[in-house]
């Protein structure tokens, strides 16, 4: 089989890491780069010794497979219809687009053309991220933390878009069931939008997911804790770790400690650059054509429950 012939739209902070593992993915070749900004394209080009291109319909000229497109959100929607109509199939950084109208039309343009359409949403292929889904079962109770400093970048919209949108696409995946209430608070501290945010979802099978997101944290977290009927597992995306607590057979004595019938086991992790495994799993859809792990659907649902939850919170506050 000939290499898939990939291109990367948007050389920024994401995009250039794009380009640097596509340029080392065994089955791939890297035609090149474009970018507004021709210093960043440039450093692209020189660091992967690919052509920067001065335009996307002159990346679409030089014959390009498949296309991953990191530009700013406002602009998803306008380069990944200009990719799909052209014939490439396309990954989209998360969120897929700037409004759920606009990821509709995407979706619904990929299906017409029968192209792939993954969006970006890292954390599915993180290694623990891997092993949670292979271990858990029926999940009863999920709660979610992601913090983290200010940024210098994504503070033009919601919290919930720019942080808990990642959390919002595994809890949907954990529990397909669908959302039949939710509770929401935010507050916005140096932003416009809300840079603290918490919501509590009910799904149609009975568990409930906890989520909280914050961009004004002094310290780093990024952990699921998940609760079913016999076991507790806990995750660790930064550390790529996975703790399962059991209860070991039996009752407690009256003179014991009832913890010491808790048994902690690690799972064993695949530890391995997330966004590598991302690309080179886009990489497989496009050569043998099959649903990628997070499709355009599920980013649309992942979306349109982010967008819900902004709704509630202003519509409440």
């Amino acid at each position: 089989m000939h290499p898939i012939r990939v291109g990367v739209a948007g050389v920024g902070h994401l995009g250039y890491h794009h380009a640097r593992n596509y340029a080392a993915i065994a089955g791939a070749t890297l035609v090149g780069v474009v970018d507004f900004d021709p210093v960043r394209a440039q450093k692209a080009s020189d660091d992967f010794g690919v052509p920067c291109f001065s335009s996307l319909d002159a990346l679409i000229a030089a014959g390009v497979d498949a296309v991953s497109v990191s530009v700013p959100t406002s602009a998803h929607f306008e380069v990944a219809t200009r990719l799909i109509e052209a014939g490439s199939d396309v990954l989209v950084e998360k969120p897929l687009a700037a409004s759920t109208g606009e990821a509709e039309r995407m979706v619904a343009l990929a299906q017409e053309h029968n192209r792939i359409l993954q969006v970006g949403h890292i954390e599915r292929f993180n290694g623990a991220v891997i092993a949670l889904f292979d271990a858990i079962k029926h999940p009863r109770f999920i709660e979610c933390h992601r913090l983290s400093p200010y940024p210098n970048r994504g503070d033009d919209v919601s919290v919930v878009l720019d942080l808990m949108i990642h959390d919002l696409e595994i809890v949907l995946a954990l529990d397909r069931s669908g959302v039949v209430s939710m509770d929401a608070v935010g507050v916005s501290v140096f932003s416009q939008h809300e840079d603290i945010a918490n919501v509590r979802l009910r799904f149609a099978s009975g568990c409930v997911a906890n989520l909280t997101c914050s961009r004004i944290s002094v310290d780093r977290m990024r952990k699921i804790r998940i609760f079913e009927q016999d076991a507790y597992l806990s995750t660790d995306y930064s550390d790529q770790e996975v703790l399962v607590y059991r209860k070991k057979p039996g009752a407690p004595d009256s003179v014991q400690n009832p913890m010491e019938l808790i048994a902690i086991e690690p799972l064993p992790v695949h530890r391995d650059e997330p966004l590598r495994r991302e690309l080179e799993s886009f990489v497989t859809c496009v050569r043998d054509r099959v649903r990628p792990v997070v499709s355009g659907e599920d980013g649309l649902a992942a979306l349109r429950l982010a967008e819900d939850i902004v709704a509630f919170i202003r519509q409440h506050n």
